[in-house]
């Protein structure tokens, strides 16, 4: 049972850390596109703070999550 309880706890912590990374970016403000109307997007982000590089951390803990509840259903 405490293999369950400690992995489903890191699984939740690991998603709460992988989303902060990306909720604590840059402020949206609006500004105008080229193409014309506004947006919130930030300029020039990109979809680099999703990559693995620099979330490795929080897939790490989400994994060794998962691996103690595969663990804790074995048992």
């Amino acid at each position: 049972m405490w293999a369950i309880l400690t992995g489903a706890a890191l699984i939740i912590g690991g998603l709460l850390f992988h989303f902060s990374s990306a909720l604590h970016r840059k402020p949206s403000n609006p500004h105008q596109m080229p193409e014309g109307g506004t947006t919130l997007e930030p300029r020039r982000q990109g979809l680099r703070f999703l990559g693995i590089s620099q979330n490795w951390p929080a897939l790490a803990v989400i994994a060794l999550g998962a691996l103690l509840l595969a663990f804790g259903a074995y048992l």
